[in-house]
């Protein structure tokens, strides 16, 4: 039985920067103003202020050398941090949660929500993007090699913990039924549609957004453009960034972090978004679309619930080089109208968002928000 004034806990992976994860934790925060925040690892001022006003409690990871940069070194031992948080005085858990925050352990009588972005990626579907010969170094292959097995037992026994899984996105459903043998209810995460502006112009280039990391494949944006000759407009920081610079031909260029108001000008001013990996879910597709700016992307995960073939954007059905060059090539065959692409976001804007999550956990917890 939940009290009528229940103590909340809100249950966040890490807090390093804001990415997709984040927007629908900040939406949370919105939610649940009064709730206690617990991560594994947070550093100060890398996420939003609504986020950081929040009371955070951080793991014994927070202790260990360089854990707020190099954190994923410890995914090895991160259930082991996320069982030790202690939630023994709350009523209601809500986890946000793509690698172990769905693993803390409740009292008894409590709920947990667990909004699921992804069953962890690192070591299921994705894991040779990440630990694969030519994406790491011996020692850590090795060392996952080691673990793997452990972390998906973990991974599936901890998913017994949650009594209510949200997944992202009907790719993830799937995902969650798959790999937990659990059922899910799809609340799409929240798009800043209002943030941007459908644009009519289209420049002289296009444009990836991206965390420069190896399961987003920017490389086979880079060797399609490459031989293309065209301009690449490549926004986005992470661990494979010299390499792929490596990689581009003087026609690439690498603009690293930009705010969001510079983030805007990006797409209202490319020819379309170029998206070569398989995600989860994808915001930055909607971003685009919210600019008025179709989208080319890989056939496969969530870009299969937002982009529409001919209306929104194109695809490509291989993850590789030549398939993009040929989806470029049919993408200047079509017409898109700014409007109706831009349209077509409204349905996933962050006030349905936030509405939808009221309305589900309303309806789980009988507490009114």
């Amino acid at each position: 039985m939940i009290p009528n004034n229940p103590k909340i806990a809100l249950v966040h992976d890490w807090l390093t920067g804001m990415r997709g994860g984040e927007k629908v934790l900040e939406v949370l925060c919105e939610l649940f103003p009064d709730a206690t925040l617990f991560t594994l690892v947070h550093k100060k001022n890398s996420v939003s202020v609504k986020i950081e006003k929040m009371k955070i409690i951080t793991s014994f990871l927070q202790q260990l050398p360089k854990s707020e940069t190099k954190y994923q070194y410890y995914l090895p031992i991160m259930p082991i941090a996320i069982e030790k948080l202690n939630l023994e005085n709350f009523d209601i858990i809500i986890s946000s949660s793509h690698a172990v925050a769905k693993g803390v352990i409740k009292k008894n009588n409590a709920i947990h929500i667990c909004y699921c972005h992804t069953p962890m990626r690192y070591i299921w579907d994705q894991y040779e993007n990440y630990f694969g010969r030519n994406r790491a170094g011996y020692l850590v292959r090795t060392a996952m090699k080691l673990v793997r097995k452990h972390l998906q037992n973990w991974d599936i026994k901890s998913s017994n913990r949650v009594d209510y899984f949200i997944a992202n996105s009907r790719n993830v459903q799937s995902r969650i039924k798959n790999i937990y043998n659990r059922q899910s209810h799809v609340i799409y995460p929240p798009v800043e549609t209002k943030k941007f502006k459908v644009s009519e112009k289209a420049g002289d280039y296009f444009l990836v957004v991206s965390a420069l990391v190896p399961y987003k494949r920017i490389d086979i944006a880079i060797e399609a453009f490459n031989e293309l000759n065209e301009k690449l407009v490549i926004v986005g920081i992470g661990s494979e960034m010299e390499k792929l610079k490596k990689l581009a031909g003087k026609n690439i260029e690498f603009h690293g972090w930009v705010d969001e108001n510079q983030l805007s000008e990006y797409y209202e001013n490319c020819k379309a978004l170029i998206f070569p990996g398989e995600e989860d879910f994808g915001i930055v597709p909607l971003e685009a679309m919210a600019s008025g700016k179709p989208v080319i992307a890989f056939a496969k995960g969530g870009a299969l619930e937002t982009v529409v073939e001919g209306i929104t954007g194109t695809f490509f059905h291989e993850q590789s080089k030549n398939s993009l060059i040929e989806a470029i090539k049919k993408f200047k065959t079509l017409h898109f109208e700014p409007l109706k692409i831009r349209e077509h976001t409204l349905s996933f804007d962050r006030a349905v968002c936030k509405e939808r999550l009221r309305a589900y956990i309303n309806e789980i917890t009988n507490i009114q928000l």
